[in-house]
């Protein structure tokens, strides 16, 4: 997004919108966290918006039938605010007090020559083939009172540049501005065979006539059209511009300006959420500067934002008074959202760390080994009947070695003995699970300590003989000890070729905004950051779920 965009740092705040403007509140949704939203699959809730920004930013007032295009704001300001630059990067002499710019196929919104003239005082002539978008372009002019500043112009079809300034002889255009056609037939459209298929779906819907979003060849013979105007043209404009809709369209348009000998030539590209747009300029005048294209340094240095949700202070007090009933160490506020979300990492068997932070705050540093928040149940049945199929050893052939060795018995050891047999969850004998599970349960915490319960473990499993008191002979005891330690350097190498080895790594912050809680997660490194969104959406889930219980 551009730098002086307004909506770069401070998004349009629907809560506040829908509180003032009843006919966008009607098409504004609450989620169970309290977040105001907006479907932008609704055509209807896209244009409510994009008249309620007009209108609270702008001061303007538009009408936009629903079967033409739904323009979006942010958007169409980066283009504005780019052509601000092209202006520029004019020398002193050859800057007008006048700046006159084309608008070639303005649309119902006539969006472009109303932000211009709104923000800058610009001068437009606006092109239409439609019918029905002229007539909607010139209500929105006149209803706005800026026909002193632009004129619709209605064009025959396959119109750009040259018929549309024959009457127009003697002035010199500053800019010309184009949202082309991107799509060259209905198949493109709908995104087949023209959209990678590793990107995400678009995000909001697509509208517009068929004048607006097809042409013959495309966007790229569209801009070609443009491109052999402009050669006709040359210095009746300082500079020719149009927005692209696919970047694959950038290099042939270069390629056909060079072979032109075109001198002055540059791009940019343009950002808002899931919607990549591109741009291309050029110009036939030798004294204009040309602004530098995005470097890939500064996209690749692009800090990405967290993934967020957040928690009412109503959901806070509810967690609380859970945590103090479950006897968690928590008390209030940050110290009560983070204790159960520690606890619901834990079962997820999801490594975490304390780090230093701010007051009032917590910070924790995730390290997921395993996916365990995806079908959790269906795992957890799946561990309970592998452990009901694990064989068991006879009673009998567990006691014949201790008869044989040691005929007088323990009275206590017999009883503790003949209770675990009927049935309690202690035993003589601890039958191990699977090496996978004993993996994954331990507890996580630092890294450091897996080689100590480790070694906890190495004790634990010594025989259930030694610890009755049967005695042995050294040289019987030599081999088993070596065994031991064998299996505890290689307990040892699994679990150090375990903590190697990760899913992801994130940070977890969790910190007041205002009465409410909100629960941060920043990206480090990993396979895949999509696994990060579910785990997010995994703890939020589990969270609201425990108030609802």
């Amino acid at each position: 997004m551009h730098a002086r965009n307004r909506y770069k740092d401070k998004p349009p705040d629907f809560a506040y919108l829908a509180s003032k403007y009843p006919e966008f509140q009607r098409h504004v949704q609450v989620g169970l966290s309290g977040r105001v939203s907006v479907n932008f699959k609704d055509p209807e809730a896209v244009r409510a918006l994009t008249c309620t920004l007009l209108k609270e930013d702008f001061g303007l007032q538009i009408d936009i039938p629903l079967e033409r295009l739904i323009p979006t704001v942010p958007l169409r300001l980066n283009y504005i605010h780019w052509v601000e630059d092209l202006m520029a990067m004019q020398a002193p002499a050859g800057k007008a007090s006048v700046v006159w710019g084309i608008d070639i196929g303005t649309g119902a919104s006539c969006i472009y020559p109303l932000l211009g003239a709104t923000l800058n005082g610009w001068h437009f002539i606006a092109t239409e083939v439609d019918d029905v978008c002229f007539s909607y372009a010139k209500k929105n002019v006149e209803q706005n009172d800026l026909s002193d500043l632009i004129k619709v112009v209605k064009v025959p079809q396959k119109t750009l540049l040259l018929d549309a300034l024959e009457q127009e002889s003697e002035v010199i255009y500053d800019f010309c501005m184009c949202n082309p056609p991107f799509f060259a037939n209905q198949l493109e459209a709908k995104g087949v065979n023209s959209r990678n298929p590793r990107r995400p779906p678009p995000s909001s819907v697509n509208t517009g006539g068929i004048t607006e979003i097809m042409a013959e060849g495309g966007e790229l013979e569209f801009v070609k059209r443009i491109i052999h105007d402009s050669l006709q043209l040359k210095k009746r404009l300082r500079w020719y511009s149009c927005m692209l809709g696919k970047k694959c369209s950038l290099a042939p348009l270069k390629e056909e300006l060079r072979i032109h000998g075109v001198p002055k030539v540059t791009h940019t590209e343009f950002c808002q959420g899931r919607t990549m747009r591109w741009a291309l300029a050029w110009s036939f005048y030798e004294n204009v500067k040309v602004p530098s294209p995005p470097s890939k340094k500064r996209k690749l240095e692009k800090p990405r934002k967290p993934i967020t949700f957040l928690v009412l202070a109503s959901t806070m007090k509810e967690l609380a008074v859970k945590a103090s009933s479950m006897g968690l160490d928590a008390s209030e506020g940050t110290e009560a959202v983070a204790a159960w979300i520690k606890k619901i990492l834990s079962d997820l068997k999801v490594q975490y760390k304390c780090l230093p932070c701010e007051k009032d705050e917590a910070s924790l540093f995730l390290t997921a080994l395993e996916n365990s928040w995806i079908h959790l149940r269906r795992k957890k049945r799946e561990r309970v009947r592998q452990l009901r199929e694990l064989p068991r050893a006879a009673v009998d052939f567990l006691q014949v070695p201790e008869e044989k060795e040691n005929p007088q018995k323990d009275p206590s050891r017999t009883a503790e003995c003949e209770e675990n047999e009927a049935g309690s969850t202690g035993g003589c004998l601890e039958l191990e699970a699977p090496e996978g599970d004993r993996l994954n349960s331990s507890s996580p915490v630092q890294e450091g300590d897996s080689q100590g319960s480790t070694e906890e473990s190495g004790q634990a499993r010594q025989p259930a003989i030694a610890s009755a008191g049967v005695e042995e002979s050294g040289a019987a005891e030599e081999p088993r000890a070596f065994g031991t330690a064998s299996q505890a350097d290689a307990t040892g190498q699994r679990a150090s070729v375990l903590s190697e080895w990760f899913l992801f790594k994130c940070v977890l912050n969790v910190k007041s905004e205002g009465e409410d809680f909100l629960v941060e997660m920043h990206w480090v490194e990993g396979q895949n950051r999509d696994l990060m969104n579910q785990l997010c959406t995994y703890l939020k889930n589990q969270i609201f779920r425990l108030v609802g219980t």
